[in-house]
Formats: C-alpha cells, structure tokens, sequence
C-alpha cells in the first residue's frame, strides 16, 4: 500500500475485515503469507508510534468511567513505550494538538462516559492520532452513529488524509458512503472480491454478479449522490 493512500476495506459480516486487520496490526496470525510494515516484517517491527489504532466497539463507555478526554487521548502517548513508562509532562503538548485537531479542545476536562457517542468517537480519533502517526487503521468507527454525525466522521477522516497525508486504512459495512471518501476499495467475502477504484468498482462485472446489478447499481448512484472525492 503506497503512503498516502485511502484504502476502504468493505463486505458483509463475516467476511473476514476484521481478521485482515488484526493481522495487520500483530493480534492474529494469518494462515499463510506475511505482513511487512513500513518494510520490516511484522514480528521485527516495533514503531508501533507510527500506527494509530481505533478499534471496533470501543465508544462503548460506562457513564461513571473516571477518565477525562484528556486523560483517554494521552493513554494513546503510550503505544511504542515500554511498561511501565508513563506520560511525561512534555507529552501534554502533544494531547492538546490531537484535541485542537479533532475540534474537541474545549471538552478536555470532562468525563469520557458523559459525552455523546459522536463526541466519544472523536476523543478515541484524537487518541490514535496523538503520535501523528503515519498510519491510521479504524475497524467500523461509525457503526453506533447517526448519519449526520457519521458524514462529519467520514470527512475528518478524508481531511486527515489529504491535509496530513496521513495513510488510512478504513473497515465499514457501507460500500456507498466510504465510496465517497476513500481513494480505492477492498472487497472482502472469505477472499479478495474486488480490489481498485469506485468508478471501476461500479463498472465491474464481477461486483455485479456478486451483489446483481439493481444492488450495484443503488450503491453507486449514492456514491454519485454524495460529496465529491
């Protein structure tokens, strides 16, 4: 994958998105092949700083969870550390730029579990991009949204991208709306399906057999619908 690029990785539950990521990132093992990042294969790699990491289901917070923003967005300073090493002072520079670029610099002081679900997402966004990593890796980040806050969500996101040149690798049930935003698709069912651009994906035989055309066609016309990329 070159730098820079905004990759979307689609396909229906079960597919297999979430286990491509984990062996991306070093919490599974594939079956065969290997992982290299930034050239170093994955079991030599230690730039862990680099990477930014928003899980799936993490916006789940108990409402009495005693964790400000800030405090949340500083435990991601800590991805590249050793243990015990903990946050140092000079650190609190880097937690107010990653609030100031999520928008979220006035909320520092608040409690994690008090924020709504739109606001949460952007603490955990803020969070993984503490490092300014180069690489930033989100599995479903938009599931427990609402649309609009999920469009907004998405836009950050191709913002990071196209101002920062940050790399991004994106997992979503929602071919059409990521369609709009990421450079190329990935299309995921137990094996590679697809793999290229949105107007190639709309043009494919193969995605139409795979989906019949009438479906292919409704995702497309969304995507034609929506912002531009």
């Amino acid at each position: 994958m070159e730098k820079g690029r905004y990759v979307g990785i689609v396909g229906p539950n079960g597919s297999g998105k979430s286990t491509l990521i984990r062996c991306l990132l070093g919490l599974a093992r594939p079956d065969r092949g290997r992982v290299d990042l930034f050239g170093t294969p994955l079991g030599s790699f230690d730039q862990w700083q680099r990477v930014g990491y928003l899980p799936q289901g993490l916006q789940h917070f108990n409402p009495h969870f005693p964790a400000t923003v800030a405090e949340v967005v500083g435990l991601g300073l800590l991805a590249g550390r050793r243990f015990p090493r903990s946050i140092r002072r000079e650190d609190a520079g880097a937690v107010d730029r990653a609030l100031e670029l999520m928008g979220i610099g006035g909320i520092r002081n608040r409690l994690i579990g008090e924020l709504s679900g739109g606001l949460r997402q952007r603490v955990l966004l803020a969070r993984a991009m503490v490092n300014e990593p180069e690489l930033l890796v989100l599995d479903e980040p938009t599931t427990a949204l609402d649309p609009e806050t999920r469009e907004s969500f998405y836009r950050t996101i191709q913002d990071l991208n196209r101002e920062r040149e940050t790399t991004v690798i994106l997992v979503t049930h929602d071919s059409g709306t990521i369609g709009r935003y990421a450079s190329s698709l990935l299309y995921l069912d137990k094996r590679l399906v697809f793999y290229g651009g949105f107007d190639d994906f709309c043009g494919s035989p193969e995605m139409s057999d795979f989906f019949g055309s009438h479906s292919q066609h409704l995702i497309c016309h969304r995507h034609q619908d929506g912002a531009p990329r």
